[in-house]
């Protein structure tokens, strides 16, 4: 993300936490807020903002844009919406990432992240990569589809079977498509808007 630095980092001689980011550094505030841009309770889903000096001040020769990008609190400081589904655990206070806003899928009515997906189709022998979107489905609204780039041959039987094994019924990809290579952009990035359409 260009609009900002690193916000967050797991503390050197604190505990780690397996998939968070830690706390927020020194000089910045971190809040997970639902739709309406009220802060919700740790432990409970949200939209991730941010403020501190790292955060830029606005984008050039757009006012609109700018506009957008930030929401205000009650004490007229603003705070930029990451676009970044985020959770605080209830106990330590470690923020979690969940995924982009905008790949969210939302199958049922229910949040299904991308990520979680992508992290049980890796942890099958023989998956190198993964990228999971969602599809239209009239039943549904969306369903999770998977693009894969693979080691060697995989059973896609075996593959939903583990999917089916790890994650909610819901969760698991109604389809999966080999590539030989993800698209990314020039510095390594996965670029999910320029796979096929599924």
């Amino acid at each position: 993300m260009t609009e900002t630095g690193m916000n967050f980092s797991n503390p050197l001689a604190g505990p780690r936490i397996p998939g968070s980011v830690g706390l927020p550094l020194p000089g910045v505030s971190a809040r997970v807020v639902d739709t309406d841009d009220r802060s919700v309770p740790p432990g409970t889903e949200g939209w991730l903002l941010v403020r501190g000096s790292n955060v830029f001040k606005g984008y050039w020769n757009n006012p609109e844009a700018t506009s957008a990008a930030f929401v205000p609190d009650s004490y007229g400081h603003l705070w930029f919406r990451t676009g970044d589904m985020a959770v605080l655990d209830p106990d330590s206070h470690y923020l979690t990432l969940l995924g982009r806003g905008h790949e969210l899928i939302i199958c049922g009515g229910i949040n299904v992240y991308p990520r979680e997906i992508e992290e049980v189709l890796i942890a099958h022998d023989g998956v190198r990569e993964a990228a999971v979107v969602g599809r239209g489905d009239p039943e549904w609204g969306q369903v999770p589809v998977a693009f894969l780039v693979a080691d060697r041959p995989v059973d896609t039987g075996s593959l939903l079977d583990h999917c089916r094994n790890h994650l909610a019924s819901f969760k698991a990809p109604r389809a999966c498509h080999f590539m030989d290579e993800l698209p990314r952009n020039a510095l390594g990035k996965l670029q999910k808007f320029a796979l096929p359409k599924p």
